[in-house]
């Protein structure tokens, strides 16, 4: 087993009119068990939680109750520092922005997570190869704004696999394109899944992306509920 996930609850305090304290509710208990190499889409209407599970799982934020366990370690009892080694090297994350550094090359910022660890030259010729599997040889050199939002996302997909994680999170990742460049994508994520051995968790909108995952789940009222048969 690569992730699991144990009564994970998710609760955002707030003041009310009167000024007391209210909580929200967004994670109810979520159980989840993801094995090493397999696609897994997490769908459900705005406001679901479905990215706040996604950050969980990521470490970008913390469960109020529950553990996150991660090839055998819990996440949730690490310090800031091995959490951060945990993101950078073991979690690969595709946004619905790409969030490239517009003064780099497409090959400069594909090798930034490398740079942390200080591998960058050591991933210089996976970081090209890479980018050649997803079509992009030819665009080394160019800076983001020379690229079309299929191609940036390219980048960022490859960005996210330089330093070979064990899990790749993307959360709505065909979000900002056009029907074209989604499809296309989606087919090169479940492509890079399987040649790359990653597993592959996808947070959507999209049910195109959905149903060619090979597990769907569906978010509802803060619980996790099998959408395989009819994402």
């Amino acid at each position: 087993m690569l992730l699991e996930l144990t009564n994970i609850t998710k609760q955002y305090e707030s003041v009310d009119a009167s000024g007391g304290a209210e909580g929200a509710t967004v994670l109810r208990k979520v159980n989840l068990q993801v094995e090493a190499g397999e696609s897994l889409s997490i769908v459900g209407p705005s406001g679901s939680g479905k990215s706040t599970l996604l950050h969980i799982i990521g470490t970008l934020d913390t469960p109020t109750s529950g553990t996150v366990v991660l090839d055998g370690q819990d996440l949730t009892q690490l310090d800031d520092e091995a959490t951060a080694a945990v993101r950078n090297q073991q979690i690969g994350f595709i946004f619905q922005a790409h969030h490239l550094l517009p003064q780099c090359s497409v090959l400069e910022n594909v090798l930034v997570p490398a740079l942390v660890t200080g591998t960058a030259d050591a991933r210089t010729d996976r970081a090209k190869k890479l980018l050649d599997r997803v079509g992009l040889s030819h665009r080394l050199t160019h800076r983001p704004a020379q690229l079309s939002g299929g191609e940036q996302q390219r980048v960022a997909v490859v960005r996210a696999l330089i330093n070979e994680p064990k899990l790749l999170l993307a959360d709505e990742p065909t979000g900002a394109l056009d029907k074209a460049s989604a499809e296309n994508l989606t087919q090169l994520l479940l492509e890079l899944n399987n040649e790359e051995g990653v597993t592959l968790i996808a947070v959507t909108h999209a049910l195109s992306l959905a149903r060619q995952m090979g597990r769907a789940l569906l978010l509802d009222d803060g619980r996790l509920v099998d959408a395989t048969t009819n994402p």
